[in-house]
């Protein structure tokens, strides 16, 4: 059964924080695994950031003095959002029902699958070369 990914509205809504329905569970885990899972991280960031920072641009003062509050505050909010970022995955995926660690396990054994790709492909290419 393919993943069922969600409308624009409620990936707006999971951006949030919300939860979805269960239709939705293959698609939230392939979110929080893939190989962009952080860029992936860093979006659902943004959509939480950009209305806060959109209202104090528009608060009454010097350009200057609201440009750098802007810049201060998202700085800021993407520092925590990216320090706690694979904290935060955890516990999206367990507020969707996955067990606590789902997410670093299914991730290492993506990176182990890979990283013996790598090797055997090495191997293959490297092992019966003749020394010089």
């Amino acid at each position: 059964m393919p993943r069922k990914r969600p409308d624009v509205i409620r990936w707006l809504w999971y951006s949030l924080g919300g939860r979805l329905p269960e239709r939705h569970h293959d698609w939230i885990l392939h979110d929080a695994t893939t190989g962009n899972w952080r860029w992936r991280h860093v979006a659902r960031s943004t959509v939480m950031i950009a209305p806060l920072c959109a209202v104090w641009l528009l608060l009454p003062g010097p350009l200057p003095l609201r440009l750098s509050i802007v810049l201060m505050a998202a700085l800021v909010a993407y520092f925590y959002s990216l320090a706690y970022m694979e904290e935060s995955i955890e516990h999206r995926l367990a507020k969707h029902g996955f067990e606590p660690g789902t997410g670093r396990r299914v991730r290492a054994e993506a990176t182990a699958i890979a990283e013996a790709d790598v090797t055997e492909r090495y191997l293959a290419r490297y092992r019966d070369q003749p020394e010089s």
